[in-house]
């Protein structure tokens, strides 16, 4: 025969339970506004794409807002930092080169290698567009209160660590 637990223990399990449980519900509602936030980025960027070029996909706009960003760059690094296939990337250069969005040179360092570069009109339109951007995160921010809005920060910067 085994001993029933004591009834402290019972309580004690039951809250951690309890508090199990409430960690998770309010994991899954995070999923979900994470899963339509995504949904309001991807439509983000294929906006900003067709604001960009009319026959531009949203990968290209990322490829040319990236190297607008953080300047000219080599094809394999800027396939690294955005988390694509070095063939679909290669695709995209050939496509935005012809839509005369990127430029690309001989790597100074290398011959062998070119760097990629956003055409200075490209650069100026993909500033144009975060800029009514960050004007509209700006607006929707705007009724929150400074301390919220910090600690919205900090919690995406911890999320994202």
């Amino acid at each position: 025969m085994t001993a029933e637990p004591a009834l402290d223990d019972r309580a004690a399990n039951d809250g951690s339970s309890a508090a199990s449980s409430d960690a998770s519900s309010a994991i899954a509602a995070v999923e979900l506004q994470f899963g339509r936030l995504f949904h309001r980025v991807r439509a983000n960027w294929k906006l900003y794409a067709s604001k960009l070029h009319p026959d531009l996909p949203p990968l290209g706009y990322k490829v040319v807002s990236t190297l607008a960003a953080r300047g000219p760059a080599h094809a394999g690094a800027l396939a690294e930092e955005l988390h694509v296939d070095k063939s679909v990337l290669s695709r995209q250069i050939r496509m935005l080169e012809e839509l005369e969005l990127i430029e690309s040179h001989v790597d100074e360092h290398d011959a062998r290698a070119r760097v990629l570069a956003a055409t200075p009109e490209a650069a100026a339109r993909v500033a144009e567009i975060r800029a009514e951007s960050q004007a509209e995160l700006y607006e929707r921010l705007a009724t929150w209160e400074p301390h919220e809005i910090r600690q919205f920060a900090e919690l995406l910067g911890r999320l994202s660590d």
